[in-house]
């Protein structure tokens, strides 16, 4: 069995995120024996946005630190450390409130 530290990851990604020129960093934490579960630790520093973009047929975010808006079409929810987001099956975006790191979890069809 595997076991990952999420504070010292958070800790380090956060750290890569506000130096790097994109104001982000990610790692692939986990993916299912049939590549169908996915889960990323996504860091963004304040202000930083990931684009819109499509959505995967199932989603959450886990906010980890920080503050983060995902915002869909003409809705948005905001969400803080230790809350769980339900991504919409649509397009979105998520932008950091202040320094955020999230957990995105997904499910992806291995057609």
């Amino acid at each position: 069995m595997e076991s990952t530290d999420l504070t010292d990851l958070v800790r380090e990604h956060l750290d890569t995120a506000r130096s790097a020129r994109a104001g982000r960093s990610a790692v692939a934490l986990h993916r299912g024996r049939h590549h169908q579960l996915r889960q990323t630790v996504i860091a963004l520093s304040a202000d930083q946005r990931l684009d819109e973009h499509e959505a995967p047929s199932e989603a959450t975010l886990l906010v980890l630190a920080g503050r983060v808006r995902l915002t869909a079409g003409d809705e948005s929810w905001e969400g803080g450390a230790n809350e769980l987001l339900v991504i919409p099956d649509r397009r979105h975006d998520l932008l950091a409130l202040e320094d955020a790191a999230v957990l995105l979890t997904t499910i992806v069809d291995a057609t």
